[in-house]
């Protein structure tokens, strides 16, 4: 029986159309079958051809080969998210490169892609930079990938308690004035000194 808010979608595990609950809207929109109760990627519309492109998705030091379902038409580009499959784990990772020809592309349409490269951004390392005096400690902690750091505010790692002076951005940029924020997945590094 369909709830208000649910809609029918086609269920890889039921091999039928059911009534799904949308976990996930947006582009990649994720959906949990109410029959069953499996989590996968949902296609909007009726017939639409979907393809399953290979990514490689980076998680700090390692990398492991799964796929990110898209429909055939989609254009991709360089820092599009989507969930991807590993084997029976689905995680949020962001576009970082696009092989399409043989060549690396800063956007190309799904069919034509060969691989994707990606990184994962549910949960990132940040890295930290704690400066003090001549000598600065080094530290990385897990973080999830929407947590927001700021500068000028205090942060305890560990027992080390630090206030950020400097984020430096994966876009190039660097944010020094008290207030500015990004969200981690963005950051590249956080520089701080002790309090």
């Amino acid at each position: 029986m369909q709830r208000e808010g649910d809609e029918e979608y086609f269920c890889p595990v039921c091999s039928a159309p059911t009534d799904h609950e949308l976990v996930a809207r947006g582009r990649n929109p994720v959906g949990r079958c109410l029959e069953c109760g499996d989590v996968h990627p949902v296609v909007w519309g009726e017939g639409q051809k979907t393809v399953h492109v290979r990514a490689v998705v980076s998680d700090g030091p390692s990398s492991r080969i799964c796929t990110v379902e898209m429909d055939d038409g989609e254009v991709c580009r360089i820092g599009d998210t989507f969930v991807a499959a590993c084997g029976d784990e689905y995680t949020g990772v962001e576009v970082t490169s696009i092989e399409s020809g043989g060549v690396r592309k800063k956007q190309a349409v799904a069919g034509d892609i060969s691989t994707l490269w990606t990184r994962k951004v549910e949960e990132v390392a940040l890295r930290v930079a704690i400066h003090t005096g001549g000598t600065t400690t080094p530290l990385h902690v897990m973080v999830r990938g929407e947590d927001w750091f700021s500068v000028g505010e205090m942060y305890t790692i560990g027992k080390r308690r630090f206030r950020i002076s400097r984020i430096k951005v994966r876009d190039g940029g660097m944010l020094r004035k008290p207030g500015q924020k990004a969200e981690a997945k963005r950051i590249r590094r956080v520089f701080g000194y002790p309090c």
